[in-house]
């Protein structure tokens, strides 16, 4: 069983949490962190670029001019792709970058992720992040305290709406999420894993179900 130290909001240690073995100790996969990234990608990809063919363009209609005996090289309409403000030849169109992969390789790669942290003692817990209201100057200090400050950090809780996400989603390196919507991509480029105590116990239980 590993464990991990769980902290006060000053940076000393309240207790342990213990965590799984299955959790955090994966052996590297690079093409299954790779599958996934590109998906999370895919994913937010707007897929809205557009170009016109030469039916949309402007112009057209009557040939420019007659078939034989100008000089001129043969043309039809104006609208052709070897004319200026003519149409354009296979150029993109709106799509959908979105693909899917399944449920065990997408779950799997949070595992890894997360074995990465862990071994690189990059998964801060705090016992709890008590706020009334949102304070950023208070949510700094405990980055401050927590010695974090500066690094990215990506702070997951219940949820992101709370007082204290929004307390800390102010403060530039730091991204606030839910940790229904934690990920593999944001792990990986996180410095810092920040959880409470409960939002840990909630994710890894999570991570526990192999339809997550």
């Amino acid at each position: 069983m590993a464990n991990l130290n769980v902290l006060d909001l000053e940076g000393k240690q309240k207790g342990k949490i213990d965590i799984a073995d299955n959790i955090v100790s994966q052996e590297a996969n690079d093409e299954i962190l790779h599958q996934e990234v590109r998906r999370y990608l895919a994913a937010g990809r707007s897929g809205t670029h557009k170009t016109k063919e030469r039916s949309e363009v402007s112009g057209g209609g009557r040939k420019p001019w007659r078939q034989k005996g100008t000089g001129n090289a043969r043309a039809g309409s104006n609208r052709s792709p070897l004319w200026r403000h003519g149409g354009i030849t296979f150029g993109p169109k709106p799509r959908d970058y979105s693909f899917k992969l399944n449920r065990k390789v997408i779950r799997k790669s949070k595992l890894i992720a997360l074995t990465e942290k862990f071994k690189n003692d990059r998964i801060i817990v705090v016992d709890r992040l008590d706020f009334e209201e949102p304070a950023t100057k208070k949510a700094y200090e405990i980055l401050v305290s927590l010695k974090i400050s500066g690094e990215k950090v990506l702070l997951a809780l219940d949820s992101a709406g709370s007082a204290a996400g929004k307390s800390f989603r102010n403060i530039p390196e730091v991204k606030v999420v839910s940790i229904k919507g934690l990920n593999t991509y944001d792990i990986l480029i996180a410095d810092y894993l920040f959880f409470t105590k409960k939002s840990l116990t909630d994710f890894i239980k999570g991570l526990g179900d192999e339809r997550s």
